[in-house]
């Protein structure tokens, strides 16, 4: 019998983070009768007096949102992290570590109007938040060693606020998901003199089997190491590092891409498509001031837990908590099927 990736199982590595990941094609084929639902509609208004993010609302804590017209940014009213906090001992017990954790952490509103998302914004409105988010990167990136921007879109992902917004946390310490890339990407260069994700757009875009968008500046493809099922990463094809390195024409096509990408997103179960998706690029502050990040390449992921339709969604649960990741849709399969769904025109506004 000869393997076929579609059909038969098998394992992937996920050469970021050194973690495989079970790919179960053959469960496709198991019968679905789950809903053909209808479109969802967009019936939230433009403007909520009850929404502490929308212009002019008192927010808890008594202050009042300003009467803004663009994006705004303020620092979040229950952070996680905050920058004046205790140190706490020094432990010799391995099993009993603790280290310091400071922070900062803010909430940015990509636009006034409550009834929009990046998907029905336009492309220079969408521009407008990449020039904020380099803007805040450009301030907290010289002081702390990590900064997150990060949307988690939708009550599936646990937003608690239907307003059109993301979080940026900032960290004096390198995370866990970052420092597993920092320490794989300078592996992996050591090895290769090649930053590993150029190398890796490069072999995509031979094969064409996973990609869903590809213009001058930026590349989507679902990885061949996806976990969710139309997981996709976003990658600069410019060598750029972070996300201040963007020139203005780049943040543009970024703009472009982003919308394409999230109409497409949409318009896959006629859905205000849920996802958690964020930056990442190569560490900052005073500690790595100084040291290369030639071995990095700007990217952003996108984390959609749907899978049949807009209420039919994947639980990482049993074996994929327990064991592994594990997924049915192929890579391949879902960057099909987003490919040849309409990216121009949202189906709101067909």
């Amino acid at each position: 019998m000869q393997f076929v990736a579609s059909e038969h199982p098998h394992r992937r590595l996920n050469p970021l983070n050194g973690q495989w990941v079970l790919v179960c094609p053959h469960r496709t084929q198991r019968p679905w009768s789950g809903q053909q639902e209808k479109a969802q509609k967009n019936e939230l208004p433009e403007f909520d007096p009850t929404n502490p993010l929308c212009p002019g609302v008192t927010r808890p804590n008594g202050i009042q949102t300003p009467e803004y017209e663009s994006t705004y940014v303020f620092e979040n009213d229950f952070p996680a992290l905050v920058e004046i906090v205790p140190v706490p001992p020094n432990s010799d017990d391995p099993l009993f570590q603790i280290a310091p954790a400071r922070g900062n952490c803010r909430v940015m509103c990509f636009h006034p109007k409550s009834n929009l998302t990046l998907p029905t914004m336009s492309a220079a409105e969408i521009a407008v938040v990449i020039d904020e988010w380099i803007s805040q990167f450009n301030e907290l990136s010289a002081k702390y060693a990590w900064v997150q921007i990060f949307e988690n879109k939708g009550a599936t992902m646990g937003c608690s606020n239907p307003h059109p917004h993301c979080q940026i946390w900032s960290c004096s310490f390198l995370p866990t998901e970052p420092q597993l890339k920092q320490e794989r990407l300078r592996a992996y260069y050591a090895t290769n003199e090649r930053p590993m994700l150029a190398d890796y757009v490069e072999r995509e875009l031979q094969r064409q089997e996973r990609i869903v968008i590809e213009n001058r500046d930026w590349v989507v493809v679902v990885p061949f190491w996806a976990t969710w099922p139309f997981e996709t990463m976003l990658i600069s094809r410019n060598n750029n590092k972070r996300i201040n390195d963007l020139t203005t024409e780049q943040r543009y096509n970024l703009a472009l891409t982003m919308k394409e990408l999230t109409t497409k997103y949409d318009n896959l179960f006629h859905c205000s498509f849920p996802y958690s998706m964020g930056w990442h690029g190569a560490p900052t502050g005073p500690e790595h001031a100084h040291a290369s990040s030639a071995h990095w390449t700007l990217h952003a992921i996108y984390y959609p837990p749907l899978l049949r339709s807009a209420s039919v969604r994947k639980f990482m649960v049993g074996f994929e908590l327990l064991a592994m990741a594990q997924r049915d849709l192929t890579p391949e399969q879902a960057a099909q099927r987003l490919r040849e769904v309409d990216g121009k025109c949202h189906y709101l506004q067909k």
